[in-house]
């Protein structure tokens, strides 16, 4: 019984918007109006600035571990934790709330992984840094970041599991992307630059 509970309270964890929430509530600001129109941290840094994005990107982040924990507490299995791991992630990306429209996943897929592989988090969380510094793409830097984490699952970790769950997510993310790998392509994608309406 416990099994089937896992998903759907995982989903509905993700599905809360809290870009939309926590931008309308303190900054009287409808992320959806504004740059990408989306409403994750990178628009909430190209329209808000750094602290709004901060505090937008932590509390995507503690979905993901939300979701994780869910399974830990029901079953504290592996199935059980990649299970809410997946649900969470969905939600985000396909919220209930939003008529199934969303985030990229990007900070909620790195909260579910953060419990599940700490090690393989540190290393693509390194990766994502460098490349924005380097490059000033978000994007890139998210899309190389996903496809780095089930390669690192596969040698680092190992479990079949974690590898399945890796590139579930990886696809996910990169998905979510489909539009900004396209520009990223024709050299007219958007580099990162702090907003402050």
């Amino acid at each position: 019984m416990e099994m089937f509970l896992i998903a759907p309270i995982a989903y509905l964890i993700g599905s809360i918007p809290s870009g939309l929430i926590l931008g309308k509530l303190f900054w009287n600001t409808d992320l959806r109006k504004f740059g990408s129109k989306n409403i994750g941290a990178t628009n909430a840094y190209r329209t808000l600035g750094i602290y709004p994005a901060i505090i937008i990107f932590a509390a995507d982040f503690v979905k993901g571990i939300l979701g994780v924990l869910l399974g830990i507490y029901f079953l504290n299995t592996p199935i059980a934790m990649i299970i809410g791991g997946i649900a969470v992630i969905i939600g985000h990306n396909w919220s209930l709330f939003l008529r199934f429209s969303g985030g990229k996943g990007v900070a909620t897929g790195l909260g579910v992984i953060a419990i599940l592989m700490p090690i393989v988090t540190l290393a693509i969380f390194i990766v994502w840094v460098l490349i924005v510094v380097f490059t000033k793409y978000v994007s890139l830097a998210s899309i190389v970041a996903a496809g780095l984490v089930p390669i690192l699952a596969y040698f680092w970790i190992g479990q079949i599991e974690y590898i399945i769950f890796s590139a579930l997510a990886a696809g996910f993310v990169i998905y979510r992307h489909k539009s900004n790998i396209i520009r990223l392509l024709k050299g007219t994608e958007v580099k990162i630059k702090a907003g402050n309406k």
